[in-house]
């Protein structure tokens, strides 16, 4: 475990011990601790906390990949080249990852598994004989626009900056089959995925020592919350303790430092149009 790290039951442990006889939440059970403090990690971590795994992913005969156990959201898909760096592929939401309803031997539509929904199987072929008209040369046109020549005041530049660049191949991320759609005429075989991760399915979760505090308070503050017994004043100071330490937390875990601050001002000088 990263010493940047504190496993959340030692959050939870430290938690209990801190707690005085007469505390609005004294008799609370630890299940009851623990779920508040599985919905923190889950809250913050979606936020502030992100927390950026990077998995490698084998490429099933049909073109497709299964998401992680913990996937939330992708932040980067590519392959590993012989130089170590990823080559990142480009999202491509026009790819196909229909389905069809499974037929039996007289053609009709069955439920296999009993759940009420006709059984669906993959269907990637074409649904029209002819070919719809190219774009590329549609596209050729609009690169030549837009990433090329253009004419301002009589004088002639170019654009640097503006576009999606090059990339390895194309994606899709298909949420209903839990899947990861590429392109069927990829030669892909083992894919990497950068994603952030739902901490609080992990089997021993975890949390930054920045949010430590600021988890702390999360529980007490949805622990005094709904309670009928706890005075109004209270429940506005544990929710203004609660935002006072995510805040803390927050600004902690996004320190700005001199190298971002002159790769931000050497990124907006690239994309700036040159005369």
């Amino acid at each position: 475990m990263s010493r940047n790290y504190i496993p959340l039951n030692q959050v939870i442990n430290d938690f209990v011990i801190t707690l005085d006889t007469d505390d609005y939440v004294s008799n609370a059970p630890d299940t009851t601790i623990r779920s508040f403090a599985l919905r923190g990690i889950r809250e913050m971590g979606f936020d502030m906390l992100k927390a950026i795994r990077s998995l490698k992913l084998p490429v099933g005969t049909n073109n497709t990949v299964v998401l992680p156990d913990d996937y939330v959201d992708w932040s980067k898909v590519g392959v590993v080249g012989q130089d170590g760096l990823v080559y990142v592929l480009g999202e491509n939401k026009n790819i196909n990852m229909s389905q069809t309803y499974s037929t039996d031997s007289d053609g009709d539509n069955f439920d296999a598994d009993g759940d009420d929904l006709f059984d669906r199987t993959d269907s990637k072929g074409a649904t029209d004989s002819g070919s719809p008209a190219s774009s590329s040369s549609i596209a050729d046109g609009m690169n030549s626009y837009i990433f090329r020549n253009f004419v301002l005041d009589n004088n002639q530049g170019r654009l640097y900056g503006l576009g999606g660049g090059n990339y390895y191949g194309e994606f899709r991320v298909n949420l209903d089959q839990n899947r990861i759609e590429l392109k069927s005429n990829s030669s892909i075989s083992e894919l990497v995925i950068e994603y952030v991760a739902d901490e609080a399915r992990s089997s021993n979760p975890r949390v930054h020592v920045y949010a430590e505090e600021a988890l702390r308070c999360f529980v007490y503050y949805k622990m005094v919350e709904r309670k009928a017994s706890v005075p109004a004043n209270e429940k506005a100071r544990a929710r203004q303790e609660y935002y006072n330490e995510r805040r803390k937390a927050n600004a902690r875990m996004k320190s700005f430092t001199k190298e971002e601050l002159l790769k931000t001002i050497r990124k907006n000088y690239k994309q700036a149009p040159k005369g």
